[in-house]
């Protein structure tokens, strides 16, 4: 192998091990099987929720799991591979990915790292039931105002309750 080629390689390398240590999430797959227009559905899907899919040779992947101390990933390392970074939500590409893979059995998931830890295919897809970080935050937001809306009821309730026993004196 040339000079030049190893130097590529290398700089692809690091490229990648920057983006398994910027990213929240990082899920692999299979995607062998899958049509060129699932693949184009697919990738639109991740990009509008701001992940971002490479298709990667294993060798690369190998070395950039020893760079990274994700070495547990080497064995899932075959086959065609897929990555997905996703550098927001930590769940958005586990949930895109596992709810494609629902509709298309051709895409496998492998597994992945999410928020630093090395993922198994059960813990991605239970991360992928979970609900998003805006559903997590609308309902927190509707919990923190029920008591505030409780008070409000009440008090306009005994102000009612004044102003027609008020009603009623006059």
């Amino acid at each position: 192998m040339s000079e030049k080629s190893i130097a590529l390689k290398s700089q692809l390398v690091d490229e990648i091990v920057e983006k398994f240590q910027n990213a929240s999430s990082v899920v692999i797959v299979d995607y062998r099987g899958l049509t060129v227009e699932q693949v184009t559905n697919l990738r639109k899907q991740l990009r509008e929720s701001g992940v971002q899919m490479q298709v990667i040779k294993n060798k690369i992947l190998e070395r950039v799991v020893e760079k990274t101390g994700f070495d547990d990933l080497k064995e899932v390392l075959s086959g065609p591979t897929a990555v997905a970074f996703s550098s927001d939500d930590a769940i958005a590409g586990a949930k895109i990915l596992h709810n494609f893979s629902k509709e298309a059995p051709a895409l496998e998931l492998k597994g992945g790292v999410i928020e630093g830890k090395v993922a198994s295919v059960e813990e991605i897809s239970t991360y992928a039931t979970l609900p998003s970080r805006e559903e997590l935050l609308a309902t927190l937001a509707s919990m923190l105002q029920a008591p505030v809306r409780n008070v409000a009821y009440a008090v306009k309730a005994v102000a009612e309750k004044k102003e027609s026993d008020d009603g009623d004196a006059a």
